[in-house]
């Protein structure tokens, strides 16, 4: 208990310290995630716009605007 106290108030008072030595990293993880992102959006933009599953989304677009409220 006392090492997990003195080690988070040792980042409270050290904190710039430990934020300059971990600079880089924040910009790698967001570009991971960029690139994760992207390519997630390419695999759904993939399996979206072909055929059998344009023409399911199609279809449940129109049972849903046919309805009647």
């Amino acid at each position: 208990m006392y090492k997990a106290v003195r080690a988070r108030v040792g980042v409270l008072v050290g904190g710039k310290r430990a934020a300059r030595r971990d600079g880089g990293m924040v910009t790698s993880e967001y570009a991971m995630g960029i690139v994760a992102a992207v390519a997630f959006a390419v695999v759904l933009y993939k399996v979206v716009t072909s055929g059998q599953i344009s023409a399911e989304l199609q279809d449940v677009v129109k049972r849903a605007l046919d309805a009647g409220v």
